[in-house]
């Protein structure tokens, strides 16, 4: 291949073929850029992080005290986890990713914040199924039956509506947001990336379930259509 592209690593998993990918963005000034590929989907770009960080950051702006127990669902590139441990209050970073060889990039160095992520003494990753996890008695620690958190912050799918597998769709319903209520602490927060503008009807259910909602507008400049994106984070927090 190219040195202008490579393929890292490509793994066969129970949701399809997945690739991981680097190539130099000419067009960009020759940076090089990281991407995971889930058949035909793409699930993640290193050019394009600034949600990400905007989940962990606002989400965690609602939080007081210190000694934070986070999770994050869904470890991809490493960007969300990231942002949590830039809070000084985090004691400690759960990253729950339902496929092995994402981890294995992460500890293996295969991404940027692989080092730096596995390198944090806060942080576990942990491979299981987020919304399985979060529907039982359990709760997300396997090591820790029933621990609760005082944050969780979610970036799996696509959106409530646009999702990796219809298995998940149950998670974003009044219910299934009311199990994973039973997971956090008194005035935990929730938040939730999605690639589509904020959705009345999830609003509805995280009103139902929370005591305060937000959805907040988040934009970002992409160089490769020279225009603006934009994306929404949720955040949703528990009662006191």
């Amino acid at each position: 291949m190219s040195k202008n592209f490579e393929e890292l690593a490509y793994e066969e998993t129970p949701l399809g073929p997945l690739m991981l990918r680097r190539r130099r963005m000419l067009s960009l000034g020759g940076i090089e850029v990281y991407e995971v590929k889930l058949g035909d989907a793409f699930l993640m770009s290193s050019l394009f992080h600034v949600v990400e960080d905007a989940l962990a950051h606002r989400g965690l702006a609602e939080l007081q005290g210190e000694a934070w127990d986070v999770v994050v669902g869904g470890l991809g590139l490493g960007y969300t986890a990231r942002a949590a441990l830039e809070h000084r209050e985090v004691a400690s970073l759960l990253v729950i990713d339902f496929l092995q060889p994402v981890i294995d990039w992460h500890q293996r160095g295969l991404v940027p914040l692989g080092p730096e992520l596995t390198g944090d003494s806060r942080t576990r990753l942990v491979c299981a199924d987020f919304f399985e996890r979060a529907q039982s008695a359990d709760g997300f620690d396997p090591e820790q039956p029933g621990r609760r958190f005082h944050a969780v912050l979610l970036d799996i799918d696509h959106s409530p509506r646009d999702l990796l597998h219809p298995r998940n769709a149950a998670f974003y319903e009044e219910a299934g947001l009311r199990a994973l209520t039973a997971h956090l602490h008194p005035k935990g927060v929730f938040a939730l990336w999605s690639d589509d503008p904020p959705d009345d009807q999830f609003m509805d259910a995280l009103g139902a379930v929370f005591q305060t909602v937000r959805a907040h507008f988040v934009t970002f400049p992409n160089p490769l259509t020279e225009d603006e994106s934009a994306s929404t984070v949720y955040v949703a927090t528990k009662a006191g």
